[in-house]
């Protein structure tokens, strides 16, 4: 798809359709409180159809979504921050994992993912950014792109929450 051969709104639904499921899987890695989730999903998407507006493929139409997706939701996250400052952290002063919800029924794969994703929440707006990408499975060319980080600064970014999230789920088994 060459998007600025296209209107505003057909780049739009092209692209929300193509990543309508990464836009969401982003709100819910950026948001903790599933009421708000579809809060945030739907203000992406107005910035997302806004953008093609101006959006003259000076990147990929992947990437560009990514990048408009992360800004909103980063400037979401920093709203709820000065709301309940405290909470977010960052990679050198995360210290511990979230605990386990004691859900019978709830599998172990389920709840290591829980987990996952806690963490990432608890990460300051930069580093979630950069993880999200990544289990997004973008290379660290892309998440360069989407953050204005360089593709080295995002593999060391990528191996730090790497390692403490090996040390933390080793500890954890170790139990």
């Amino acid at each position: 798809m060459k998007p600025t051969s296209l209107s505003q709104d057909d780049a739009y639904h092209l692209a929300a359709k193509e990543y309508g499921g990464a836009i969401e899987r982003l709100a819910r890695g950026y948001e903790a409180d599933q009421s708000q989730v579809q809060d945030l999903v739907q203000d992406i998407h107005t910035a997302l159809w806004r953008s093609f507006e101006y959006f003259e493929g000076q990147c990929s139409v992947r990437s560009w979504v990514y990048r408009i997706g992360h800004n909103v939701a980063v400037s979401h996250i920093k709203a709820s921050r000065r709301a309940k400052p405290g909470v977010l952290v960052g990679l050198e002063t995360i210290t511990e994992l979230p605990s386990i919800d004691d859900q019978s029924k709830a599998t172990e794969e389920s709840q290591l993912r829980s987990r996952l994703l806690a963490t990432i929440h608890r990460l300051k707006p930069a580093d979630r950014q950069v993880m999200l990408l990544y289990l997004e499975e973008l290379t660290a060319e892309e998440i360069g792109d989407v953050t204005g980080l360089s593709a080295g600064a995002v593999s060391t970014r990528i191996h730090r929450v790497k390692v403490l999230l090996a040390e933390a789920f080793t500890k954890e088994g170790d139990k």
